[in-house]
């Protein structure tokens, strides 16, 4: 199976299994996908959801959040890692974006990437899900599936984004994105793989699968 094959295979197969990917984090726009993505380093979207349910109700945008006071912030998030540095950004960036951007969050890499907090993978988040822009976040779900199935051989995760974005068609890379995450949450989970469940076997080069 060359690797054009098994993109064509993974994408039919996994998107038959999950007909309407996409992020788990909750959020109604680019800014609410953000606040969402900053939170969820280190730490699980259903922790996220539940936060920003709360939070999102008293400050849903940038200038609404750029008003809020540290202490209020970090008492809301504070059940979450590493709330104090994410407090900070939060509201750090919230303030950027208000006074450099209108209030409107950002919509390219160099912008998002000069906000406090924002790393490459959260700027991808943002640009793919938010502003439907054929970029490839990579998170550990996507590095361990996409070098597990054999898509890629990588080290490291900003590799592996230069190499699936290479082989991967770009009308294509949005879903993709999704599919991996998604598989390797639930499926082709880190340590015991559920390889009976797996839909995707077929194409999948992984020495220690089961079937």
């Amino acid at each position: 199976m060359t690797i054009q094959e098994k993109i064509a295979f993974i994408n039919n197969a996994l998107g038959a299994k999950y007909p309407s990917p996409k992020s788990e984090l909750k959020h109604s726009t680019p800014f609410q996908l953000l606040v969402a993505t900053i939170l969820s380093a280190q730490s699980t979207d259903k922790q996220v959801n539940i936060i920003t349910s709360e939070l999102f109700k008293i400050c849903p945008d940038a200038e609404s959040m750029s008003r809020m006071e540290l202490d209020q912030l970090k008492t809301i998030i504070r059940s979450i890692n590493y709330f104090n540095n994410k407090a900070k950004n939060i509201l750090e960036a919230s303030k950027m974006i208000v006074d450099a951007h209108n209030g409107e969050t950002p919509s390219t890499r160099e912008e998002l990437e000069n906000l406090p907090g924002v790393g490459r993978k959260t700027a991808n988040v943002v640009l793919s899900n938010a502003f439907h822009q054929p970029v490839m976040p990579v998170d550990t779900h996507v590095h361990r599936v996409s070098n597990r199935i054999g898509l890629v051989t990588t080290d490291k995760p900003r590799d592996t984004e230069d190499a699936l974005v290479a082989v991967i068609p770009p009308e294509l890379v949005i879903a993709f994105h999704h599919y991996l995450v998604l598989h390797g949450r639930y499926v082709c989970k880190a340590r015991k793989p559920l390889c009976a469940e797996c839909p995707i076997t077929a194409a999948c080069s992984y020495p220690d699968k089961t079937v």
